[in-house]
């Protein structure tokens, strides 16, 4: 069975992923890269695509991102008999 990741992204205002470096603040910590700061996380499954809504914070993402690979483990977890 393929290994499947559950990975939590950074987005920019306008919905592309965010990959430059920032600030504790959110601001990037090159003002010229021409980033606009991180605005949401969303949580993405290497199975399943995008799962769930966007969400302000990095730290509200986390239990959507372990709800979603627990899903994955109990749907692989073999029955004992």
């Amino acid at each position: 069975m393929a290994r499947i990741s559950v990975k939590i992204e950074p987005l920019h205002r306008d919905g592309t992923m965010c990959t430059h470096a920032i600030s504790p603040s959110g601001k990037p910590r090159d003002p010229g890269s021409g980033c606009t700061g991180r605005r949401a996380y969303r949580v993405v499954c290497s199975a399943c695509g995008p799962v769930g809504e966007q969400h302000g914070l990095r730290v509200l993402a986390e239990p959507a991102q372990t709800a979603h690979r627990d899903s994955h483990r109990a749907a692989t977890v073999p029955a004992s008999g």
